[in-house]
């Protein structure tokens, strides 16, 4: 299996200017633990939930007055839509990381693959974790 069967192919970006209130709003709107900074032919970085925690929360910085660059994560690693899924899920453990920017062979970002798309494609796939959700679950005899 290949990433591109399984990457999200829709991709919102936000500035590295905007403030980081207008990621945390917007993460919260798209229902996303992370947001790909800068645009699809230039990304400067990726803000997750857990920088804005650890690198604006815990310091106490203003939200309003913080910018997403200055908290991001950088560089972001990525791989190519016709990768292996075991090569894109080797490099995501190798790295500590929970998302891999997919790009394009002139490096534009075409897609983003998360541990959410793994879990939901392995969860699908597998017959024997069906099987054995299916046995939990079944109303006893």
């Amino acid at each position: 299996m290949r990433v591109g069967e399984i990457m999200t192919r829709h991709v919102e970006f936000i500035d590295g200017d905007a403030p980081v209130s207008e990621a945390a709003e917007l993460m919260g709107e798209l229902d996303v633990g992370a947001l790909p900074v800068g645009s699809a032919e230039a990304l400067e970085g990726v803000v997750t939930d857990r920088d804005i925690l650890y690198r604006l929360v815990a310091p106490g910085l203003g939200p309003a007055a913080t910018r997403v660059r200055d908290i991001a994560s950088a560089p972001v690693l990525g791989c190519a839509e016709d990768d292996a899924l075991q090569a894109a899920m080797d490099l995501m453990a190798a790295h500590h990381v929970r998302r891999l920017a997919v790009r394009d062979g002139g490096g534009r970002v075409v897609g983003w693959i998360t541990l959410g798309d793994l879990a939901r494609h392995l969860l699908v796939e597998s017959g024997p974790l069906q099987d054995a959700l299916r046995a939990m679950t079944a109303a006893p005899d």
